[in-house]
Order: structure tokens, then sequence, then C-alpha cells
């Protein structure tokens, strides 16, 4: 993986994280915005400024890449590389939750 991919997105923002994980199977903007409000019960909406210059940024960085259009909407699906980076990520946040949930059962909570 080029370094240059691994340096912007890992960690990755919220927003990249979302899209990422939404576009294992093809959709569009407004399906991911459906998505992840739906997957967050609402807690996260993202704004359409924000999405889209998310995917062209993913798109140029090929971690995503234009599948076709339907009915004037990009349709776009996660890449290899793409998904490489998700389990980066992946792997980042499990690490983090491991390492919370043995400080908690060690009894240090005071120094989270």
């Amino acid at each position: 993986m080029d370094q240059h991919i691994k340096k912007v997105y890992v960690p990755m923002t919220e927003t990249a994280f979302y899209i990422l994980l939404c576009l294992r199977k093809p959709n569009h903007g407004y399906g991911i915005v459906q998505m992840v409000e739906k997957m967050t019960d609402g807690a996260i909406r993202l704004a359409p400024g924000t999405m889209y210059g998310s995917l062209s940024k993913m798109e140029k960085d090929k971690v995503i890449r234009f599948v076709r259009e339907e009915e004037k909407r990009k349709i776009y699906q996660i890449t290899d590389l793409g998904l490489e980076v998700l389990q980066l990520e992946l792997k980042r946040i499990e690490r983090l939750y491991k390492i919370t949930q043995e400080e908690i059962q060690n009894g240090n909570e005071e120094r989270i």
C-alpha cells in the first residue's frame, strides 16, 4: 500500500469510514447518507458537501471507483485498495477497544 494512502486514511475520519463501509456494495451518495443514518440510529447524518467532496477525493485516491450512472446518480463501489484500508482501520479500532476493555477489567478506568 502506498504510504500516502496509509497516511491519509489511517486513522480515518468517521465520514471516510462510513463511506467505505457502505460501498462494499455499489451505491450512490444519497444511498450512503440513508444507510449511515439508519446504521447509527440517526446519530450521524452526512452533509451533502462533505459526502460528495469525500467521494471525489476517494475516487481520485482509488479507494473507490465509479461503476455506472443510474437516473443521474453516480454509483460507486469500494476497490481492493479501499478494502485493504478499511481492514487496517477496523484492526486499529479493535485494538483500541481491546486495550480499553483490558484497562477497565484491570481496574484502571480512572486512567481512561
